[in-house]
């Protein structure tokens, strides 16, 4: 046999490799095949090609079990039984551009699945190895590390420690001033999902010098990397009062104020949510947001948006409102009311209606007047409905109960109370009616009001314990009145009446 046809047997062999890993690459990228390929011991058969004398074979066994293992936790899991990740540690430091990218994307599609996956990356040497490719000359290998490091980080604050513990955090914030655009988005979420987790993990963040860098790109034209960027400033200033501060620093208003206008939902999503994590820790961050406009557009924000995209901006209209009196008035005079009065309405989830419902409560808290403005909106029956409706969560619920207390302890504008008396169950109506109580002894007017427009007569229908508050409260109102106009409308006494006229006996004329 010549020499000829002895190499023939191995570039065959080659090449049937070669087939085998490029057919099980492509066949990995349809979920319909993965059991198939799992049942048949795909696993065991890419492994020992990851140490292929062909760069290219290595290459294509890497993407392969990147993309098996990316499909669920059981092939992720499988990877980490058959001893691979440390192979792909080793490779990692030693292999060209194209096998880091692939050696990346397998410890990324390992990591994503749980916290515990996720740990075996952390404990076979990944993150070391992916901390040294962030310093490769290639912006591809740089984004694969910064995304397997972001998957890893995500989880818990363990494990975005140890990403941070390996050096990761001032080369994922020069990543972010690189000048191609994949690398500064996957940099930008990997940040997000560091400082995440808390206080200390945020500042560390802010200490590699991230905000200004992350701050200069809010007007950025590219939506993904826009969407990155605001993530990451509300993980940051979420925690506490300094970090909001920081970012506030940064000068990010009024530019951030023009993104909520945004043609992409993710990114309106995320400035809302980012002036909320502002707003939410002290009068004087809210104040602050007030005078650059932030309310007026949160409102047309709120208007322009459906569902989960507009939440932030809902409960960030609370938060502003609960810090002060006048600051709930600047929501109110913004129109911020009616918004959520027609984002009650409208939703059909629960938990945003709850949201709306949370926000009114905290507007109408205050004062008489913030209570009138709240009542004017009709927003009361509405409360009530939610509170009421069978299929309602808990938590709407308890959210539109609170609500509903919050506003009936202040509100004494009458008309908005009287639908009340008909439809609440004991427990708010004993509000309601103490709000009566309350008013009628000192105005005329509205005494008069209340017998007219059928109001006293419901009174009277109301069934009370003896004793209770709200019988006191039933007792205070029809002191009010002369005793026979408490008669007149009490239920039975037309009978007693029409009783006394069938028993009454005329006097004869003489």
């Amino acid at each position: 046999m010549s020499s000829r046809q002895v190499l023939q047997s191995f570039e065959e062999y080659q090449k049937a490799r070669t087939t085998f890993v490029q057919t099980v690459a492509e066949l990995a990228t349809r979920p319909q095949n993965i059991e198939t390929l799992q049942n048949a011991g795909v696993m065991s058969l890419l492994r020992p090609l990851l140490l292929d004398i062909v760069p290219t074979i290595q290459q294509t066994a890497a993407l392969a079990l990147g993309r098996l293992a990316n499909h669920n936790d059981d092939l992720a899991e499988a990877v980490v039984k058959g001893d691979i990740l440390p192979q792909l540690v080793y490779s990692l430091a030693e292999q060209n551009r194209f096998y880091k990218k692939a050696a990346a994307f397998v410890l990324r599609a390992v990591a994503r699945h749980s916290p515990e996956l996720a740990q075996s990356v952390v404990d076979c040497g990944a993150l070391d190895a992916l901390v040294i490719c962030l310093e490769e000359f290639d912006p591809s290998v740089k984004e694969s590390a910064a995304w397997a490091l972001g998957y890893v980080a995500r989880h818990n604050a363990e494990l975005a420690q140890a990403v941070v513990d390996a050096g990761a955090v001032p080369l994922l914030v020069l990543c972010i001033q690189e000048p191609e655009l994949g690398l500064k988005r996957i940099a930008a979420s990997s940040v997000s999902d560091i400082a995440k987790h808390s206080p200390e993990l945020a500042q560390t963040v802010v200490d590699a010098g991230a905000v200004a860098h992350l701050a200069q790109m809010i007007l950025n034209n590219d939506e993904k990397l826009k969407r990155q960027v605001f993530s990451a400033l509300s993980q940051i200033a979420k925690h506490s009062v300094d970090l909001a501060e920081m970012v506030v620093e940064a000068e990010i208003f009024p530019a951030v104020l023009t993104c909520l206008r945004d043609p992409d939902d993710y990114v309106k999503k995320n400035v809302a949510t980012l002036i909320r994590e502002i707003a939410k820790h002290t009068p004087e961050l809210a104040q602050l947001v007030v005078n650059a406009g932030g309310v007026a557009a949160i409102v047309d924000f709120i208007g322009d948006t459906k569902g989960n995209v507009r939440l932030p901006g809902v409960m960030l209209l609370g938060y502003v409102a609960a810090h002060s009196e006048n600051l709930s008035m600047a929501v109110i005079v913004s129109k911020g009311v009616q918004q959520l009065a027609i984002t009650l309405m409208e939703e059909t989830e629960d938990h945003v209606q709850g949201s709306a419902a949370w926000g009114l409560g905290q507007i109408g808290r205050h004062t008489p007047e913030h209570a009138k403005a709240v009542a004017a909106a009709n927003v009361l029956p509405r409360l009530l409905a939610c509170y009421l409706r069978a299929d309602a969560s808990e938590d709407l619920q308890e959210k539109s109960k609170t609500a509903l207390k919050n506003i009936l302890q202040k509100c004494v504008h009458l008309p908005s109370l009287e639908p009340l008396l008909r439809d609440a169950p004991p427990n708010i109506l004993k509000h309601v009616v103490a709000q009566f109580s309350k008013v009628l002894p000192h105005d005329p007017k509205a005494r008069r009001l209340f017998v007219t427009s059928g109001g006293l007569k419901k009174v009277q229908e109301i069934n009370s314990e003896p004793g209770s508050a709200l019988a006191e409260y039933i007792t205070a109102i029809n002191n009010c009145y002369p005793e026979e106009i408490v008669k007149y409308y009490t239920p039975g006494y037309s009978d007693e009446l029409l009783d006394r006229v069938e028993h009454y006996q005329p006097v004869s004329a003489m």
